[in-house]
């Protein structure tokens, strides 16, 4: 398939959604789907220059849906898929906890060999992610900016395996709890961003809970919002606005931030190793946390990372916290 513009689409009709992680996920205005079990069957895909929707007038449901028929068999192999812009609201009533859409929708039973933006991506409504995989991609790139305004409405979710990403330009969430990047199961390898920006409350900059390999951040994170409701696997919880988080669970092998690391709200921490380890650290900016009651560095129970030479910064809270974790390596820390 080659350029292919769909200008408008309605896809929450269609009852055959993946379901997984506690939620169901509506198709797309550009839908391939294999609904053969069989481990043996296997749908081969190239998709370049695709585009759906505009700036005013989103295609409704998810752009792009490419799924297979689960995680053991019913595949689809992509070869390839590129897109210009697309636009894209689910037009899900706030409070839903169990459906979510994307932009770009990658869900399991899927083999990418190279998923390729070059234009923006943009979702409108409550839990539309802009880019999340369930399944398997060798190499992402994103040249243009990556945007969300509705709640939960998520810059880039990894359930599955990526071995490189890479967004050239800035990732924006407007919505309440809608993060920039989040990393619950699965894996990634290699993921580089410009910069990383969010607007709500429960807004956190990028959650780990799961092992990875490098984040290389160039040019920072910066969260705006305070506590707020977000969903997490189908469930609607609180959570602060930080800008960098470890859960019980996730491991980093190496953080590289190329700017600083900031949050403006009340009652979060900027750099939060709330548990499981972060190998190696290299902030060339500054971890700061302007808000009221906020700290800047907190390592909680189970927690472990070093601060070599970083330059922490609290207005109102504590430069940092050690509640029973470790802090591996202080040279050069200050604070």
């Amino acid at each position: 398939m080659d350029r292919l513009h769909v200008a408008a689409c309605d896809c929450r009709r269609y009852s055959e959604q993946p379901q997984k992680y506690g939620v169901n996920v509506y198709q797309g205005a550009l839908t391939v789907y294999n609904f053969n079990g069989d481990p043996d069957s296997n749908v081969r895909a190239s998709l370049t220059n695709v585009t759906a929707g505009s700036r005013n007038a989103p295609v409704i449901g998810s752009g792009v849906f490419i799924s297979g028929f689960g995680d053991n068999g019913g595949w689809v192999e992509l070869e390839k898929l590129t897109t210009g812009a697309v636009y894209s609201n689910g037009m899900l009533p706030y409070g839903t906890a169990d459906i979510i859409t994307a932009g770009i929708f990658i869900v399991y039973g899927v083999r990418a060999k190279r998923v390729e933006h070059f234009g923006e991506i943009v979702t409108y409504g409550v839990n539309d992610m802009v880019l999340d995989t369930w399944g398997t991609v060798e190499n992402w790139l994103v040249h243009a900016p990556v945007v969300s305004y509705g709640p939960s409405g998520i810059g880039f979710v990894n359930f599955g395996t990526v071995d490189t990403f890479v967004a050239e330009k800035e990732v924006v969430t407007h919505g309440l709890g809608a993060r920039g990047f989040n990393q619950y199961d699965g894996t990634v390898r290699r993921i580089r961003f410009h910069s990383i920006e969010t607007f709500g409350d429960g807004s956190i900059g990028v959650q780990v809970s799961k092992p990875v390999g490098s984040i290389v951040i160039d040019h920072g994170i910066t969260t705006h919002g305070s506590v707020g409701n977000t969903l997490v696997k189908g469930i609607n919880m609180l959570l602060p606005a930080e800008a960098f988080s470890v859960k019980p669970g996730g491991v980093v092998d190496r953080l590289e931030v190329g700017g600083d690391l900031v949050t403006h709200g009340a009652n979060v921490t900027t750099y939060a190793v709330e548990g499981g380890k972060v190998g190696a650290v290299d902030i060339k900016g500054r971890v700061v946390a302007n808000g009221e009651h906020s700290d800047a560095v907190l390592v909680g129970k189970n927690g472990s990372t070093p601060l070599t030479n970083v330059r922490a910064l609290a207005k109102s809270g504590k430069s940092l916290v050690v509640a029973d974790g470790e802090v591996t390596d202080r040279t050069g820390f200050s604070g």
